[in-house]
């Protein structure tokens, strides 16, 4: 058939006698569209498309795209242009100007469709019958409940002003060198002997120039002794610092009752009375504390494999294995899966755990941007049609590293998307569930519970049982072959001590707890009451005018605070009135973008929860932090309606 090409702007294109356009763009990538029929392929490089249209370019085949006849308005991530791709590039998470357009949250990637009005006339019924034809569904059939996720538009005088706060410190703190260099203003920096001035420097002033004049003027608000169990409410020691907060002196009072919206004990099992503590307690008298053994040895005991065949049932999955330590069980097993000749692609705000996992492997890694799927997609594609770099050779394997719940965004990973991803370009992928297990999902289960999918979709399932479980240790479940390879293979696994009995005590009985099989419904109360927490909560906040980041369900709820002197000013005026919380600054999150984090638990009462909303609102009128130009209606002036906003004017 011929093909009459016709110069255009972003390449050149061709038409068939079929109706068929080819558009070739100038980066290697070619788009079909029928006119007749209303369909678009999938993007892929030209060659790839002339050679094989089912791309067999390296070990990952992937199978032939149908497409329903109707298309979305969003083309694929190749074919974006500066028109109708956001200013901030990034597609479908970071939305800066209010709250997300899509409020079902559904991202159209990789197979899109909507109402298209065709040249041709059809009928339905040959449309229906086609629909049914093609066996891949649309994003929008991939949620069953409306996905929210909001990150309001940061003020530009408020960028601004931060940027400028940072600034003056920066000036400040190289005044402050130069006094400390002339001995004019007293040194704490550690520093080398004066007989080792000719070595190397082992501590780099210059690297430690932030902590020391920026983190230090914030200092007292971080590292504070708890003398309580950290639940609901907790007590803390009281201290001073007479040198700038180098050092602290204890006054010996203790401050009681401070209600605790900074630690991760989402269903309240860290508590000193209850079963969990009792269970805790009578195994600690028969096996002792310590272990003094790896599970390869003599460390294995029989509570020890109790726990990971619960686990296993809890998830769903053939098999599990439970480590001491949350995050050595990223960074010591992510090597162990993947190695040189393979690719890691992360999302951009994974832990620090999984980075150093991934770049102790030795893979390849690649970024894409946080919960955006057309970024992964792109680089999937990337990935199998241009294989290794330099030798072009095949990836050995294709890891997608992603998170339940991101612990500083508060946001889900759209994971129905990204196993639809996984299974079409035929990658493995790697699920961290530290903080969504327990805390999400109907029965608490996790981020696959949330979204009813089948945990057998996820390769490696990944968790830690210090949040939701008020324990410590991690695990990794999956499929047995996947287990007995760690068991042999894993350096987590072979020289690492064993889980302390008690621990391991506190996770059966907390997890026989959600899953009833205590006898009682106390679990699954938990769970339905830290989801009706984080609600009430965040709706709360966002009616006061703060602006909140992350997923309505998330129970991680970042405030942001964005000028570096209102994270101490916060943390200080929210103590003295009894509230303890978390503050997060740079280097952590970025720049601009400093935060206060809550955690909320379903051990908070709504009393309390009253009283904590009563007194951010207080300290945020005192230190001008109700940022937000999208104030929600409160509640009692209004039906309940995500969609209605008033505007706050400048």
């Amino acid at each position: 058939m011929g093909v009459d090409f016709r110069y255009l702007a972003s390449g050149f294109s061709g038409s068939t006698d079929r109706g068929l356009h080819v558009y070739v763009l100038f980066v290697g990538a070619c788009v079909c569209v029928c006119e007749r029929e209303g369909l678009c392929c999938v993007v892929v490089p030209f060659t790839a498309w002339i050679l094989s249209p089912p791309c067999t370019v390296g070990r990952h085949r992937v199978s032939s795209c149908k497409i329903p006849p109707r298309l979305h308005n969003l083309w694929p991530a190749m074919t974006e242009s500066p028109t109708n791709k956001p200013g901030n590039g990034d597609v479908c998470q970071r939305v800066r100007n209010g709250l997300k357009p899509e409020r079902n949250g559904l991202l159209k990637t990789l197979y899109c469709c909507h109402e298209r009005q065709p040249k041709h006339q059809y009928h339905p019924e040959e449309e229906e019958e086609e629909e049914e034809a093609n066996a891949e569904p649309c994003h929008g059939g991939l949620y069953r409940r409306p996905f929210i996720e909001s990150f309001e538009e940061t003020p530009m005088l408020v960028a601004v002003l931060t940027y400028m706060g940072y600034g003056i410190l920066t000036i400040f703190g190289y005044l402050r060198d130069f006094l400390r260099h002339w001995k004019i203003e007293r040194c704490h920096i550690a520093r080398e002997k004066e007989e080792q001035k000719d070595f190397v420097p082992l501590y780099q002033d210059f690297e430690n120039f932030y902590t020391r004049n920026l983190y230090m003027r914030i200092r007292d608000n971080w590292n504070r002794p708890l003398c309580s169990v950290p639940g609901a409410k907790m007590d803390l020691m009281e201290r001073t610092s007479l040198d700038y907060n180098w050092t602290f002196e204890y006054t010996g009072r203790v401050v009681h009752d401070v209600i605790n919206l900074g630690s991760y004990n989402y269903l309240g099992f860290a508590e000193n009375t209850g079963p969990c503590a009792d269970s805790a307690a009578e195994l600690t008298v028969k096996y002792g504390v310590g272990v003094a053994s790896t599970r390869q040895e003599i460390g294995n005991l029989d509570r020890h494999e109790e726990l990971e065949k619960l686990v296993a049932e809890f998830l769903g999955v053939d098999s599990a294995m439970a480590f001491g330590m949350g995050f050595a069980t990223n960074s010591m097993n992510i090597p162990a899966l993947s190695g040189k000749g393979c690719l890691i692609l992360s999302d951009e705000l994974n832990h620090a755990s999984l980075v150093l996992g991934a770049r102790l492997s030795g893979s390849i890694i690649r970024v894409f941007k946080h919960n955006n799927m057309q970024s992964l997609e792109k680089l999937l594609r990337e990935a199998i049609v241009y294989g290794q770099p330099r030798t072009h050779r095949p990836w050995k394997k294709i890891l997608i590293v992603v998170e339940g719940i991101y612990s500083m965004e508060g946001s889900i990973v759209r994971l129905p998307e990204v196993v639809a991803l996984k299974k079409h370009y035929q990658a493995y992928l790697y699920l961290d569930e530290a903080h969504s297990i327990g805390a999400l999902g109907p029965r608490g289960r996790g981020v696959v519970d949330y979204f009813g999918l089948d945990p057998r979709d996820v390769d490696v399932m990944m968790g830690t049982f210090t949040k939701s479980f008020g324990a410590a240790g991690g695990y990794i479940a999956g499929k047995r072959e996947l287990i007995e390879y760690l068991r042999s293979h894993s350096h987590s696994a072979v020289y690492a001590t064993s889980m302390s009995p008690p621990v391991v005590e506190q996770i059966i009985t907390s997890m026989k707890c959600i899953m009833g099989k205590d006898g009682t419904t106390i679990g699954l109360e938990r769970v339905q009451q830290l989801a009706e927490n984080t609600v009430y909560f965040r709706k709360k906040l966002q009616e006061m005018g703060f602006i909140i980041y992350g997923n309505e369900d998330s129970p991680v709820i970042p405030m942001m605070l964005y000028m570096p002197a209102k994270i101490g000013a916060f943390g200080r005026e929210m103590l003295k009135r009894n509230i303890g919380v978390v503050g997060v600054g740079f280097p952590a999150t970025p720049i601009i973008e400093s935060r206060a984090r809550f955690c909320i638990s379903a051990a908070h009462t709504k009393e309390m929860l009253d009283r904590a909303l009563s007194v951010i609102s207080e300290v945020g009128d005192l230190l001008q932090l109700k940022y937000s130009r999208h104030r929600i209606q409160p509640s009692l002036v209004r039906p309940f309606d995500d969609n209605v906003y008033e505007e706050i004017d400048d």
